[in-house]
């Protein structure tokens, strides 16, 4: 356990951190969830809307640092051309 006030205060900005990375990244799963749902039942339309709703909170994650930003345009990229091969077929 931390004994100098210093390390104190540096433990507790690690739990504050920690739980607000743990709160942004449970909701990046969510959105991406709802497009994979989305696309798993073949609906193009609710998939297009669930990728518009999804984008914005992904790529606010990354640049709040907790996701990288690489990880999230990857995660856009590969979710936006599963909507966009739904739409085509």
């Amino acid at each position: 356990m931390a004994r100098h006030i210093s390390a104190l205060k540096r433990a507790r900005q690690n739990k504050k951190r920690r739980l607000r990375n743990q709160s942004r990244k449970t909701r990046v799963k969510g959105v991406v969830r709802e497009v994979r749902q989305a696309l798993a039942q073949k609906d193009a339309a609710g998939a297009e809307s669930a990728l518009v709703k999804a984008v914005p909170v992904i790529a606010q994650v990354a640049g709040k640092g907790t996701l990288h930003w690489r990880a999230a345009a990857r995660k856009i990229s590969r979710l936006t051309r599963q909507v966009n091969a739904l739409q085509g077929a």
